[in-house]
């Protein structure tokens, strides 16, 4: 019988009890055993070598000072915030945090760069990068990673992005070129994976450490959440939604992004006059909604029928993986109540009977600085799982 790499082993536990600090802490070292369910030795020894490592601090609780009359203070281990500072982007939005995953600058950059040069896309990238570290009082050299959150087909692993809506090019190898300019170790992640993270760290799914999250935006993504951690397919490959398949005729294969994409949505108005300027301002999903106020039948019929099929594949992944929360959210949801009751109930009337009360669907319109959040989580989960030395993160093999 096959036995654990103890290796693997040690840098799992020490994973553990490193996020367990995280979202806990302070913490004793009593209860961190009994919530990772570790031997208190193995805490102990784990948590020695964190100390060293200078990625936890020790906080005492009760009177140091007369320790006879008042009895031993208690040991408290919380993260330290200046163990290691990140730098995240996301639609052009940036910020550094520390390694809590505080905020300890942001930058947005009002600039639209679909379709662009590659070139020219990350000249702006790392303007605002390296904008934002200024910002924050820091240089390059006091950034320990930096993550770049992308909408499309990635591959974790190589930082390879397979196909982007924002990029002319396929399978551009955006991680190295991002980390030659930068001279950091540069990671690039789905944006539905880090807005994952982010509301698995800091939003809705926070009590959570197994949930589904659909990003409806320009691409629609998905992010699958077991055990803590983002299930990822081969080579870290992120998932593609929205290329679901519906249905098959006899002329088309019928995908979930013809009709529910928000090029789907908005194609279906006739672009002209002011709607037109808003989608070419990346505003379309807002103005529609203005129109949908307005009772534009048209559009009220697309929204609704793009919810039913939302719907369908929301109830389909619920019965593949049978989560807790379902976490809805992106652009699209400003098409408003007509959009989000026809996925509530084509997501009720898909669904099977033996399941129907196991997920609960939570729709958030989450703000631009939380998708770049979840890029800088990506960044600190990356650390989190690293072999550190005391300098810092050992250089990858």
């Amino acid at each position: 019988m096959k036995t654990a790499d103890p290796e693997l082993m040690r840098a799992i536990n020490r994973f553990n009890v490193l996020d367990t600090i995280r979202r806990h802490g302070p913490i004793s070292r009593v209860e961190i055993s009994e919530r990772t369910e570790l031997s208190t030795t193995t805490v102990s020894a784990i948590t020695a070598s964190l100390l060293d490592d200078g990625l936890i601090l020790t906080r005492h609780e009760g009177d140091i000072r007369n320790a006879a009359a008042r009895g031993r203070p208690r040991v408290m281990l919380e993260l330290d915030p200046e163990a290691a500072r990140v730098v995240a982007a996301n639609r052009m939005v940036f910020a550094v945090t520390n390694f809590r995953g505080e905020v300890l600058s942001d930058l947005t950059l009002p600039i639209r760069v679909d379709r662009q040069p590659i070139a020219v896309i990350a000249d702006l990238i790392e303007d605002g990068v390296r904008r934002c570290v200024v910002d924050a009082d820091l240089s390059l050299d006091d950034i320990d990673s930096i993550c770049i959150g992308l909408p499309g087909v990635v591959e974790h692993r190589t930082g390879h992005v397979r196909s982007s809506p924002i990029f002319r090019e396929t399978d551009v190898d955006f991680a190295s070129e991002m980390t030659s300019r930068l001279n950091v170790a540069t990671i690039v992640e789905s944006d539905a994976h880090a807005i994952t993270l982010a509301h698995h760290w800091f939003g809705r799914a926070r009590d959570l450490d197994d949930m589904v999250l659909v990003s409806l935006e320009q691409t629609l993504g998905l992010g699958v959440l077991h055990g803590g951690q983002l299930f990822r397919g081969a080579g870290g490959l992120s998932h593609n939604l929205g290329d679901l398949v519906l249905g098959v005729g006899e002329s088309r294969t019928v995908r979930l992004s013809t009709l529910a994409g928000e090029n789907a949505i908005l194609g279906e108005h006739p672009m002209d006059g002011r709607f037109a300027e808003a989608v070419r301002l990346g505003r379309g999903m807002t103005h529609a909604q203005t129109l949908i106020a307005a009772e534009d039948d048209a559009l009220i019929a697309t929204a609704s029928r793009a919810g039913e099929a939302i719907g369908l594949a929301v109830a389909n992944i619920v019965t593949l993986f049978g989560p807790p929360r379902v976490v809805i959210v992106g652009s699209s949801l400003s098409l408003g109540t007509v959009f989000v009751e026809s996925i509530r109930r084509s997501f009720q009337n898909a669904i099977p009977p033996s399941i129907s009360t196991v997920a609960e669907l939570v729709f958030d319109e989450s703000a631009d600085e939380t998708w770049a959040q979840g890029a800088a989580v990506v960044a600190l989960c990356e650390l989190y799982e690293s072999p550190w030395g005391t300098t810092g993160p050992a250089p990858a093999l």
